[in-house]
C-alpha cells in the first residue's frame, strides 16, 4: 500500500518517510510518529492501517539526523540501540522534522492529525503544542511531564497503561492536573500495549484505544 518518500525540513535537512494513501480522496492527513525503533515493520503497518481508514498517512524517519535507515525489533539489544540513538536526538529538530510531514499534508489541502507511540507519543504531544495541527494522539508517551509548561493548542488525547513500568501513574496525574482539557485514558496494560509485536501487547486494550482514537479523529478532522 505504501511507498518511501523524502521530506525536507525548514533547516534544509532531508529525511526519509514512509507514506500510505487511501484508495480514494483522503478524509484528512495523519502523521504517524515512531517509537525508539525507527520506521520499522510495526510503524509501517500502523501507517497502512490509517490509510485503510481513509487518511493520507506519513511516518517520518525522525532518527535520520543521527542515523539513517533505522528499523529495529523489540528485543533487549534493539531497546538499547534505540535508546542510544534517541539520546542523541534534539527535541527541536525532531519537531522540525514532524513539521515537514505536517506541511506536506497541509499543502495538499488536508486537515492534519498526529499519532505517536512511546517516544513518539511525547513528540505527538509537542506537535499539538507547537505545530499547526488539528488534533493529536499519544500512546504511552513517557517524556511529556518535562514539557507541561507547553499547553496543547490542538485537541489532544493520551493513552497509558496502569502497569507501565516506565511511566508512573503519578506522571499521568501531573498531566491531567496541568491540562484538564487533555483527554486521558488509562488501561489495565503495560507499556507498548497497542503493538502486536511487543510482549505487553493487550488486544482488548489496543482495540479500545483504536476505537477511541478513530472517534476522536473523526470528530476533529472530519
Amino acid at each position: 500500500m505504501g511507498k518511501d518518500i523524502e521530506l525536507t525540513a525548514r533547516d534544509g535537512h532531508r529525511l526519509a518517510a514512509y507514506r500510505a494513501d487511501p484508495a480514494g480522496r483522503p478524509r484528512a492527513g495523519m502523521v504517524v510518529i515512531q517509537e525508539i525503533f525507527g520506521v520499522n515493520h510495526h510503524i509501517r503497518n500502523v501507517t497502512d492501517r490509517y490509510a485503510a481508514a481513509g487518511y493520507a498517512a506519513v511516518a517520518p524517519a525522525i532518527f535520520d539526523r543521527v542515523e539513517r535507515g533505522v528499523s529495529l525489533g523489540y528485543e533487549a539489544a534493539d531497546i538499547a540501540a534505540g535508546r542510544d540513538i534517541r539520546a542523541k536526538t534534539d527535541w527541536d529538530a525532531v519537531v522540525a522534522d514532524i513539521a515537514a510531514a505536517v506541511a506536506l499534508l497541509a499543502g495538499e489541502g488536508l486537515k492534519v492529525g498526529t499519532v505517536g507511540f512511546c517516544w513518539g507519543g511525547s513528540v505527538s504531544y509537542l506537535a499539538a503544542a507547537r505545530l499547526p495541527v488539528q488534533a493529536s494522539v499519544g500512546y504511552y508517551g513517557g517524556q511529556i511531564v518535562p514539557f507541561l509548561g507547553e499547553a496543547p493548542k490542538a485537541p489532544t488525547m493520551l493513552h497509558f497503561g496502569d502497569r507501565d513500568g516506565g511511566i508512573p501513574l503519578a506522571d499521568v496525574l501531573k498531566i491531567a492536573r496541568a491540562h484538564p482539557g487533555v483527554e486521558i485514558h488509562i488501561y489495565p496494560a503495560g507499556h507498548g500495549f497497542a503493538c502486536d509485536e511487543r510482549k505487553d501487547f493487550t488486544p482488548a486494550c489496543a482495540d479500545q484505544a483504536w476505537e477511541r482514537t478513530q472517534a476522536f479523529f473523526a470528530h476533529h478532522l472530519g
